[in-house]
């Protein structure tokens, strides 16, 4: 039993796996896989965008990247990008294709790693990363100066080769775009500083010093450039500059110096004890902070001279007649003061002092009556150049003797107008004055002229001196043109304007004074005839009978002159515009207008404005009434008038109007477009018939003239003329080529005879030449003629042609006319040309050409003096022609 029910258990177990077993493989026929990225590294352009990387000058809409998964089961999947709460969205990516575009720009310095999430799903799950995008550096960044601009203090004897400043500048950038390299702008100019180029120290150059004396401030522009890098595709160095302002601070490097050497004084006769006979000056060479100087003597001085220390003053200690040398070199020290009262650098001169007698009289200007220092006058403006001023009588004169009686003259005043002679005096002389500039002495600037007379001492220490005032009052004289405010004047009048009715008024102004300076205006020119002139006031008007009419003439222009008293003149010129009025209205040609209107064509009316110019002469065209209405249509500017478009043949017409004849009358009107308007009307008849079936420009022509019959005359008669002019053209041409190409020249003249015609009849080989004449036989005479047929004569043979007859034994030829007698002799021919090269006799053949010839019957001219035989001569003359010609023709 306990066996039987153990075996159950059994069962009862293998049931329950069995259970298990189906359900966990139904489970496993129902899971689902969920999709993934590839990963295929950071140097990938897809796959999960993990530790990817792009540039931060990536433009703005690039696709960077592309996300690339798939799903096990084959799903499709979808792509998602997004970014971390409050973090800027750098990118965006298309869901099916994975493509991630830039939206944002990028500058690594302010962020250099984004943190994206990415994800991938097929419908059912989805899977999602966290990804790092890193941005590399462009070279987008310019040098920063730290320390610069500045401005730095400098002692000027630093050593050359020290270093004064430190430079500091910093780039954003890394690699060689945040690398930093100094270097100092100079211009092309020499400079005293130098700056190393990795660590931006400054330092005095070699062999340099600097010099407060010299150059107090020195500016140094600092420029830093980085080490160059890509930027957009393309390499790109930056650099930023900056002045470094450098003071120099003076030093005591440099001893005192005295001012206005060399140094003399005097020492003169009525010199007494303490009088001062000189003064030296000397300043400290270090200009940044000048010491105080002290004076002192330190030889030369024979104990009668003493000197300020602080002042430089030199005295005399004794009287001049105590003096045991008349010049003295003294030796004058001059010492830097420290602040403690020491004495520091000093410098030396030399002072010479000379004993000279006394100069005591000044130069003195002398007038008719004595010591004078006014002098006046009166004078005409513009004197000639060179010219002496005669009504000064001044005298100058010094009373001392030798050197101290010598001075110079100068005068001094407005401009160099006047100059005085002599420059130099000695002891006395009398003042001349030269007139030099003309053209300055104008009395409409200067009424009057003042001047200085100086004379001054050349040689004395005191330098005496004396001055005289002279006044010069200028009188006027008329130097002056008058002259227009401007040069030319415009002016506009209204045309139908009444007469004395004011146009312009002109200005003139002369500068002189008095009568001189009155203008008279006159006009004058082709233009002037409708005008007068205020000859006094130059106000322009028009004549009292003058009619201003822009129609007939708008525009005047003449000349105005304005005059003074002696006739000096200037002139202007004067444009008068007469405006136009509206005071002509349309006018048609004729109150009553015919026409003849073609379906489809237009007619066209004109009417003309005699005004002078828009819009009073702008015309605009209507139709005022028509019956029956809505007819016609007519174009406002041109006047041209057509039938309504529904309007297209005649049927159309008759259907309208009952009138048989198809005529309608149009009121049309004229307006202008002035103001105020005028209007002029006129009646249009207007018959209206169908095209007809003419084509072409000719028939456009004929239409068109239809109403004008001497338009139409006028082009017939010149067809015809040009045909007539063509035909005599090509006949003349025709005329001249036969002319040339049919042109006979005989020998001898051929003398006609009232006879029948004669036919020549050339016979074949063995026959006879024949001349067949009704009643009469004309005979010919042919020397050295050859006629065969094939066969040339013999030469030196004559030929004897006689009707009825065959060739004669001697080879002689005649022809008789019914008598005998005895013939003249024959023209000699010319021989025959020579053979060709290699040609036999027989190979060429002359052939007399078979061409019946007959002469018309013309009346003859009886001349009794000509031989009877001439007319024998003309024929063997052009039957030797004929021949030549043949033969010429078969060689070529």
């Amino acid at each position: 039993m306990a066996l039987l029910s153990r075996m159950k258990n059994v069962k009862k177990l293998h049931f329950s796996l069995l259970l298990v077993l189906v359900h966990v493989c139904f489970v496993l026929a129902q899971a689902d896989y969920a999709p993934f990225f590839y990963d295929n590294g950071p140097y990938s352009s897809n796959g999960n965008l993990a530790l990817f990387s792009l540039t931060e000058d990536t433009p703005v809409g690039t696709e960077i990247y592309a996300l690339n998964g798939t799903d096990p089961e084959g799903q499709e999947v979808r792509y998602g990008l997004s970014f971390e709460p409050g973090a800027k969205e750098y990118f965006r990516v298309e869901p099916k294709s994975g493509n991630i575009t830039l939206v944002e720009q990028l500058d690594r310095e302010i962020l250099d790693s984004i943190e994206v999430l990415v994800s991938i799903t097929d419908g059912r799950s989805k899977v999602t990363e966290k990804v790092t995008v890193f941005v590399m550096d462009a070279n987008d960044e310019r040098p920063v100066f730290k320390n610069l601009p500045s401005f730095l203090d400098v002692p000027e004897n630093s050593e050359c080769g020290s270093s004064i400043y430190k430079v500091l500048a910093v780039d954003r950038d890394t690699g060689s775009g945040g690398s930093i390299t100094f270097y100092l702008q100079t211009n092309g100019q020499s400079s005293k500083f130098a700056i190393d180029r990795h660590s931006g120290v400054l330092r005095i150059k070699p062999g340099e010093m600097l010099d407060y004396e010299r150059s107090t401030t020195h500016f140094i522009t600092v420029v830093a450039k980085d080490g160059g890098g890509n930027y957009n595709g393309k390499e790109q160095v930056m650099s930023s500059s900056a002045t470094l302002t450098i003071n120099v601070i003076d030093t005591q490097d440099t001893p005192p110096s005295f001012v206005g050497t060399p140094y003399f004084g005097y020492v003169y006769e009525v010199s007494v004890p303490g009088s001062e006979i000189f003064t030296v000056f000397a300043k400290d060479g270090d200009l940044g902070m000048p010491k105080p100087i002290h004076y002192s003597l330190e030889n030369g001085t024979d104990g009668v001279f003493s000197i300020n220390k602080t002042s430089g003053v030199i005295s005399l200690l004794t009287y001049p007649i105590y003096l045991k040398r008349e010049i003295f070199n003294m030796k004058v020290k001059a010492s830097e003061v420290s602040p403690e009262g020491n004495l520091m650098d000093y410098g030396f001169t030399t002072v010479v002092i000379r004993v000279v007698d006394l100069n005591n009289h000044p130069p003195t200007f002398y007038g008719e009556n004595g010591p004078q220092n006014m002098f006046e006058m009166t004078m005409y403006e513009h004197p000639p150049e060179g010219e002496i001023i005669r009504g000064l009588k001044i005298t100058v004169n010094d009373s001392d003797q030798g050197s101290n009686a010598k001075f110079n003259l100068r005068l001094v005043g407005p401009g160099r107008m006047l100059r005085v002679v002599p420059q130099t005096v000695l002891n006395e002389a009398q003042v001349t004055i030269l007139v030099e500039d003309s053209a300055a002495m104008d009395y409409e600037k200067f009424h009057f002229l003042t001047f200085k007379l100086l004379a001054v001492e050349m040689d004395t220490p005191e330098r005496f001196s004396a001055t005289a005032d002279i006044v010069i009052h200028l009188l006027d004289t008329n130097d002056n043109a008058p002259k227009f405010s401007s040069v030319y004047y415009i002016a506009r009048i209204p045309e139908n304007s009444p007469g004395n009715s004011n146009v312009v008024s002109v200005t003139a102004t002369d500068p002189d004074s008095g009568f001189w300076g009155e203008v008279k205006y006159s006009i004058y020119g082709s233009g002037a005839d409708l005008f007068l002139i205020h000859s006094a006031s130059g106000i322009i008007y028009t004549q009292p009978w003058a009619s201003l009419d822009a129609e007939v003439k708008s525009k005047y222009n003449f000349y105005v002159k304005a005059e003074d008293a002696e006739g000096k003149y200037s002139l202007a010129e004067v444009f008068v515009t007469v405006l136009d009025l509206n005071d002509h209205p349309p006018e048609f040609n004729e109150n009553f207008l015919e026409k003849t209107m073609i379906i489809g064509a237009l007619v066209k009316i004109e009417a003309q404005d005699d005004d002078a110019e828009g819009p009073n002469n702008v015309i605009e065209y209507s139709i005022m009434k028509t019956d029956p209405e809505n007819i016609f249509d007519i174009n406002a500017d041109t006047g041209e008038i057509k039938l309504k478009s529904y309007i297209k043949s005649m049927d159309i017409v008759q259907n309208i109007t009952k009138q048989n004849d198809c005529t309608w009358s149009v009121v049309v009107q004229a307006q202008d477009r002035g103001s105020p308007s005028f209007s002029t009307t006129t009646v249009v008849k207007i018959d209206i018939t169908e095209a007809t079936q003419l084509r072409g420009p000719w028939a456009s022509f004929f239409v068109q003239s239809r109403d004008k019959p001497l338009h139409i005359l006028g082009m017939i008669a010149g067809v015809i003329s040009l045909m007539v002019v063509v035909t005599v053209f090509i006949s003349t041409i025709m005329f001249m080529r036969n002319k040339k190409s049919n042109r006979i020249l005989p020998h001898r003249r051929i003398r006609r005879r009232n006879n029948p015609p004669v036919t020549f009849k050339f016979p074949n080989s063995g026959e006879k030449l024949l001349i067949q004449e009704p009643e009469v036989m004309v005979g010919v005479n042919c020397s050295n003629c050859n006629i065969a047929s094939g066969h040339p004569l013999p030469p030196n043979h004559n030929m004897n042609v006689v009707t009825g007859h065959h060739w004669s034994p001697n080879h002689n030829v005649s022809m008789v006319s019914g008598r005998h007698w005895p013939p003249p002799p024959p023209p000699n021919a010319p021989a025959l040309p020579p053979l060709l090269p290699g040609g036999r006799p027989g190979d060429r053949q002359w052939v007399v050409p078979t061409v019946l010839g007959t002469v018309a019957q013309i009346k003859p001219k009886r001349n009794r003096n000509r031989p009877v035989d001439s007319v024998n001569a003309a024929l063997v003359s052009e039957l030797k022609m004929r021949l030549d010609q043949r033969r010429l023709a078969n060689c070529s």
